[in-house]
């Protein structure tokens, strides 16, 4: 595992020499993998990890039936009841429209075949659909309190065509303590899901939305 005060001194590094613009840039983290063949379902990294401080705002849409309706108004942005899903079925660009303006989705387990087939084309290709490895689908009495705090701290490392991840940590108004300890939790996580640990990871990078990269392993 890299050291921590490593991964603070890149932080650091990162913040003295990023370009100032006109908005608040991200932080994001790139890592190089090796020795995986992603092609293979148990060498492909794809899960949800709930980092130590929040990444970002998040808006989020439910997809709920009555039972799940006033928890879900009262602690989600936007809210749409299973009874409307009709409306939303003939109408593609209104769902395109929920996908650029949700960040997530949260589904009512039991109603999970009707939302499939209502919003899965569209909210699919986006990967937005609602998933259960972010505990995006939930029962019927679920407690949606802090559904919004958990999902602004949560990062899907994915490899999709290359062995690569590309994951935000942050934002660069965030102090180094709270980006080094995203990074810092990131690669453990990471760590305990390759086959090799250590051994797969080629290189780790680190850049604001218009900086360079920085090397950070």
């Amino acid at each position: 595992m890299i050291p921590k005060e490593q991964i603070i001194k890149s932080i650091e590094e990162l913040k003295k020499v990023s370009p100032k613009r006109n908005f608040v840039q991200s932080v994001d983290t790139i890592i190089n993998l090796k020795s995986l063949d992603i092609k293979k379902p148990d060498q492909k990294v794809d899960f949800f990890v709930q980092l130590p401080h929040k990444v970002k705002d998040v808006k989020v849409c439910g997809l709920v039936a009555t039972e799940l309706l006033e928890e879900a108004r009262k602690h989600l942005d936007f809210v749409i009841h299973v009874d409307d899903f009709p409306k939303y079925a003939k109408d593609p660009k209104a769902i395109k429209k929920l996908a650029r303006d949700y960040d997530y989705f949260v589904a009512q387990a039991n109603i999970m075949p009707k939302v499939a087939a209502t919003f899965g084309r569209i909210l699919g290709s986006r990967g937005k659909m609602p998933n259960p490895k972010a505990g995006c689908i939930v029962p019927p009495k679920a407690d949606l309190s802090n559904m919004k705090e958990r999902l602004s701290k949560t990062v899907r490392l994915l490899t999709k065509n290359a062995p690569v991840i590309h994951t935000m940590i942050g934002k660069e108004d965030m102090s180094v303590e709270e980006l080094s300890d995203n990074l810092y939790s990131l690669i453990d996580h990471l760590l305990h899901h390759l086959p090799s640990g250590e051994n797969n990871i080629r290189s780790i990078f680190i850049k604001t939305t218009m900086g360079k990269p920085i090397q950070v392993r």
